[in-house]
């Protein structure tokens, strides 16, 4: 992954994100405007203009084939909403999007703002694909509008358990999270796996998502002398972790779950990062079919490649626009039923549903920071676990 955006070219982008939203009344009756939710400001806007991104990059694609949808030719266009990450702001950006009736979502990033939207665009009819919430309970409501095209945090959680007990040989494991709807869902079923894989959590502690200063955990943890120490929450913070942690002497395995494997782990925490392991979603870059040539795109149009989740929304963006071919329709009402039965080979991966909106068969990729870098180490496919091929 690549180094996130500068704080300017940040502020830059989320201005543009804001200036450029197309909620107002269609430009000619082709057009059919579809909904993204993300943080482009705050501490994860790198990850949100990254989203925004890739739903660009899929619309521009859709556009460039002048589809025809119900005998009429569509055009696409994007209302990019900033939800700052926070669950709050996520509801009243899904109400305006759902009273300005966008004919879809892409969002939202985080599980805390998914989940309370998801409820908004449910009572609405309006389908939603979020590329990178993981909550269990974003499709555990018995929604049938409700997708996502990422592993839930059931399954990465059991595979981060897993791996802690039998690939690390973890035999007293800590754990510490953030309180949020991804760092405490993430945590409870690593927990759940560990427990299942016959290990034992010896402690387990508990911060904010604003937290600079994770000393006081540390010192408890260390008093344990743990093997592993797992951590739900998000890159910066992990940064600062791993290098308190060294820093006051503790000598665990840090080991995560679909949270800092990038440049912006590395970067905050240094020397310190050597050794970190963790469980991603999907597999490298390297390794999608079209990785390649997909972040050339990207560097084409945004002078900067991938930063960690584009391709994710790029497919999540081509689940709808996809179920509205297959339903010969634009009119969430009409074409919402047909996206579970959507299925094509994304960027990302193959793409497919269970019938609670769950993709079937999610990729998983474990790396460990060797030499500075992120380098994978085996990749999980379903239940299927296998050492990864350089």
């Amino acid at each position: 992954m690549k180094t996130p955006l500068s704080i300017t070219r940040f502020a830059l982008a989320a201005s543009l994100a804001a200036g450029a939203s197309l909620s107002a009344p269609a430009a000619y009756a082709g057009d059919v405007t579809l909904g993204f939710a993300a943080p482009l400001t705050g501490a994860s806007a790198h990850y949100g203009v990254d989203l925004k991104r890739g739903v660009e990059l899929a619309l521009d694609d859709a556009n460039a084939k002048k589809l025809v949808i119900g005998g009429q030719p569509v055009h696409f266009v994007l209302d990019a909403e900033d939800d700052q990450g926070d669950p709050r702001m996520g509801s009243q950006v899904a109400q305006k999007m759902a009273d300005s009736k966008v004919a879809g979502v892409v969002g939202h990033f985080n599980s805390g703002t998914s989940i309370p939207a998801s409820r908004i665009y449910n009572t609405a009819n309006i389908p939603m694909v979020s590329p990178t919430a993981t909550n269990p309970t974003l499709t555990s409501q018995g929604f049938n509008n409700v997708f996502r095209v990422v592993n839930s945090d059931a399954q990465m959680g059991q595979l981060a358990g897993h791996s802690a007990v039998q690939a690390l040989k973890g035999k007293s494991i800590a754990v510490i999270d953030d309180r949020t709807a991804f760092g405490q869902g993430m945590a409870d079923e690593f927990v759940k796996g560990v427990e299942t894989a016959g290990g034992k959590v010896i402690d387990r502690e508990y911060t904010t998502d604003k937290a600079v200063d994770f000393k006081a955990q540390l010192t408890r943890i260390k008093s344990f002398n743990p093997d592993v120490i797992f951590w739900g929450g998000l890159d910066q913070q992990a940064g600062m972790l791993m290098k308190q942690m060294r820093q006051l002497g503790v000598k665990a395995i840090m080991l995560g779950g679909g949270s800092f494997e990038n440049e912006t782990f590395l970067k905050v925490a240094g020397d310190a990062a050597e050794g970190a392991m963790s469980w991603d979603y999907g597999i490298p870059l390297s390794k999608m079919k079209t990785g390649r040539e997909f972040d050339e795109k990207m560097k084409a149009k945004y002078n900067e490649g991938v930063v960690a989740y584009a391709p994710s929304a790029y497919d999540a963006t081509w689940v709808l626009i996809n179920a509205m071919q297959k339903a010969n329709s634009t009119d969430p009402k009409v074409y919402g039923s047909f996206v579970k039965s959507v299925s094509f080979t994304g960027i990302s991966g193959n793409i497919a549903f269970m019938p609670n909106g769950d993709m079937k068969d999610p990729t998983a990729t474990f790396y460990k920071v060797v030499g500075g870098k992120w380098v994978p180490q085996a990749v999980a496919t379903g239940d299927k676990v296998e050492p990864f091929t350089h």
